[in-house]
Formats: structure tokens, C-alpha cells, sequence
């Protein structure tokens, strides 16, 4: 039972990593109509800049502040240099340029920085004992800096009127312009909100891995299965399914097999897609013809 709940606890700390990757991503997609393939690796960038922060001897604090707010910039950057102009309706040529964006990123991040791995600093170090188990303490931590964020994120769709506006503009753009909800100052908060979530997921999930420039590949693909397993629309159903791949994976890899793990995953992705293609709390449009 030890090692059950070791299991379960480290996967809901790798699933609070793939929620708040998820939740960037609907909260992007919501308001702009843009699946963000780029996210990943700007916020990868971003944390490449709080690694010199680190470096500078200006504390893992500081560190996480400044990804954050050069993930921020580098979003708002990007989306009205290069989405903005695109227009309405082009939504596959959003996507091609989200892609470009992210092989530009990645590019200039093996230049400057180079291949390697780099070693990145958790947040805090050592171990908890709990009963007959010991969790790492820096698993603790990405837990319920993640709740906090993700709860915070929810105050500001549910309680203020900014969220208010955020939500109208997710529902309908056009509907929410008319009645005089600015559409693009939402849809730059949308880009700020959704790469500030992707930094801050970054520099959770890093110290366990090191920091490299392809880093967050694997997590964005399983943010993604969290996505259309909780509902492409719905942001609490992000976070539920990105907690959901976590601990799935991390029983499947204890249980069954590590080389299966992703099969495990995703086969179970799959078949719950094909019995409700919406998502577990995604809901069913209507399009008459």
C-alpha cells in the first residue's frame, strides 16, 4: 500500500504539470480559435532565461518570477507579430505558424544554449516521511503550487468581471464584441495567462528531468491527451484529464510495464473518445446544415 500511494502521489504531481500545460492550451484555444503547438517550447525558452537567473545567484524565487513573465512576453510577442495578422477564420494557418514558431524557438535555444542537459534547481529539497512511505518534497510542492494556480485561474473566469468578459469572447467572439467586450485585449490576456501557466509548469517539472531544449515534448503530448480525454472547451476538464494521464501512466509503468505505458494511456484515451468523441465534460455542438 506504501508503494501504491508513492505511485498515485508522483503521478498526480506529474498530471498537475500536464493540467496546467492543458489548461494554457484551452484557455489559448477558447479565445482565439488557435491550438498553441508553440507552447511548449516558448515556455522551454523561458525557462532557459530563469536558468541564468539561477546562475546569477538570485534564488530558484526569482528564477521562477522571471520565466513566467518572459513566457508572458514572448506570448504576447508572438501573437501580435505573427498570429494577429493572420485574421479570423485561419486556423490552419494559425497552426502551421505555431509550429513554426516552436521549431524557431527550439533552434535558438540549441544555439545559444546548446544540447546538453542542464541541471535546473527544485524548488525545495529533501524528503517528507509519511508513515512507511517518503515522498520527495519537491513532489509536494508542484502539487500545491499547482492547485493554487489552477484555483486562482478559476477565481478569475468565475468571480471577476475580466472573466466574465473571457468567457463571453470563449462563447462567442463576434456576439461578445457586439455587446462591447474587447476582443483582442482578451485574446492577449488569453496568450499572457496561457504561456504564464506553460513557464510555470516548466520549472515544476524540469528539476526532475534537467532542462533541455525538447524537454516539454513528452508533456505536451500527454497535456494533450489530458485535453481531448477531459473536453477540448472545457478547462476544468483539462486538469482533470491531465491528472488523469498522470497517475494512469505512473500505474501502468509500476504495474504493468514501463514500455507500455504510454499504450496504456493512450489505448484507454482512445476508447473513451470513441464512446463520447467530446471529451468526459466536453459538450456536443450542433451545426445545422
Amino acid at each position: 500500500m506504501s508503494e501504491l500511494f508513492l505511485v498515485v502521489v508522483s503521478g498526480i504531481a506529474s498530471g498537475a504539470v500536464y493540467g496546467l500545460l492543458g489548461l494554457g492550451l484551452v484557455i489559448i484555444y477558447r479565445a482565439t480559435d488557435v491550438v498553441n503547438f508553440a507552447l511548449a517550447s516558448m515556455a522551454t525558452l523561458a525557462v532557459y532565461v530563469a536558468l541564468m537567473v539561477v546562475q546569477r545567484g538570485l534564488g530558484v524565487g526569482s528564477a521562477v518570477i522571471a520565466a513566467v513573465l518572459v513566457a508572458v512576453v514572448l506570448g504576447l510577442v508572438v501573437r501580435e507579430l505573427v498570429i494577429r495578422p493572420l485574421g479570423t477564420g485561419r486556423l490552419f494557418a494559425a497552426l502551421v505558424m505555431t509550429m513554426g514558431v516552436s521549431l524557431i524557438a527550439e533552434a535558438v535555444i540549441s544555439d545559444v544554449w546548446g544540447t546538453e542537459p542542464h541541471a535546473f534547481p527544485p524548488l525545495v529539497g529533501g524528503t517528507v516521511a509519511l508513515g512507511s512511505a517518503t515522498l520527495a518534497t519537491q513532489d509536494l510542492v508542484v502539487i500545491g503550487v499547482s492547485a493554487v494556480a489552477m484555483l486562482a485561474v478559476g477565481y478569475l473566469f468565475t468571480r471577476t468581471t475580466l472573466g466574465s468578459a473571457m468567457r463571453a469572447a470563449a462563447e462567442s467572439a463576434t456576439t461578445a464584441q457586439i455587446v462591447g467586450v474587447p476582443a483582442q485585449r482578451v485574446a492577449r490576456i488569453a496568450w499572457a495567462l496561457g504561456l504564464g501557466l506553460a513557464a510555470l509548469a516548466a520549472v515544476l517539472y524540469v528539476p526532475r528531468v534537467g532542462l533541455a531544449p525538447t524537454v516539454l515534448a513528452a508533456p505536451l503530448f500527454r497535456a494533450f491527451a489530458g485535453i481531448f480525454l477531459g473536453g477540448l472547451t472545457s478547462m476544468h476538464g483539462a486538469v482533470i484529464g491531465g491528472v488523469t494521464i498522470g497517475v494512469l501512466e505512473n500505474l501502468a509503468a509500476s504495474y504493468v510495464s514501463a514500455n507500455f505505458r504510454d499504450t496504456f494511456v493512450f489505448a484507454l484515451t482512445i476508447l473513451i473518445l470513441l464512446l463520447r468523441p467530446q471529451g468526459l465534460f466536453g459538450t456536443r455542438s450542433f451545426e445545422r446544415v
